[in-house]
Order: C-alpha cells, then structure tokens, then sequence
C-alpha cells in the first residue's frame, strides 16, 4: 500500500502564523505582587508564610520601586544638564576632532535637542556635545 504526502491547498495551514505573547523579561511590581498572591493562595495551611518574611518581600518591593524611579530621575536630572550646558556653548568657540583625526575649531552657531544627546551646530556642521574636546571664550 502507498502513501502520498498530503499538503495544504488554498493557502491554509495547520500551525498558526500570529506572534505568541512576548513574555516579560523583566520583574517588575505586578508580576512581584502576582507570585506573592499565588505563594499565598498556595501555602500549607498548617504552615503559613512567616509575616516577617512577607514584609521582607513587600520591602525588597518597595526598594526596586524606588530604585528604579531614582534612576529614572537621574537620567532627566543628566539630560537636563546636558542641554543647560550646550546651550550656554552658543557664542563660543569649540573645537572636536574632524573626519581626517585633525582638530576643527568654529564658533558654536546653534545647538538642537532633536537626538539621544544634545548637538551643537559649529560653523555649518552638526557635532554631538560628547565629541567636543574644548571650548574657550571668542
């Protein structure tokens, strides 16, 4: 007896072709909140969780919560700085590094927020804040 292959006709299929959900690959609060509540749900009832080790883990909680927020505010409090500094460069002289390794020097014209980090526009060319390596009084 033969056996021919069967294939799929009319552009169906049999596996699905939609993304699964991406799983978190981080902890964050709520999946910390979701393992204590099924810790909990789960517990021997003749042994239950010690309360001191449940406001241990309620601590830890609150201390990456703020943790991640001084972060967060840290990372404002730099991009903020960088911006005040770029702007009080217009006016003056600066110099970085050109293409060829040899060093341009050019009045600082204008300065644009638009990027990741602040860029200084110095006689005509765009130049990252970060790649400067002086600037004087002109």
């Amino acid at each position: 007896m033969t056996v021919e292959a069967v294939t799929a006709t009319g552009g169906t299929s049999l596996h699905s072709t939609a993304p699964a959900a991406k799983p978190k690959q981080t902890m964050d609060s709520e999946m910390f909140m979701h393992m204590l509540v099924i810790q909990m749900k789960n517990q021997d009832p003749t042994s239950p969780m010690d309360t001191n080790a449940m406001i241990g883990q309620t601590t830890q909680l609150a201390m990456m919560e703020k943790l991640t927020q001084l972060s967060s505010d840290s990372g404002q409090g730099l991009s903020l700085q960088m911006r005040t500094a770029a702007a009080a460069l217009i006016g003056q002289k600066a110099s970085y590094n050109g293409a060829d390794g040899s060093s341009v020097t050019g009045v600082v014209n204008s300065v644009s927020f638009s990027g990741s980090s602040p860029s200084v526009v110095i006689d005509g060319r765009t130049v990252d804040l970060t790649a400067l390596t002086s600037v004087s009084h002109s």
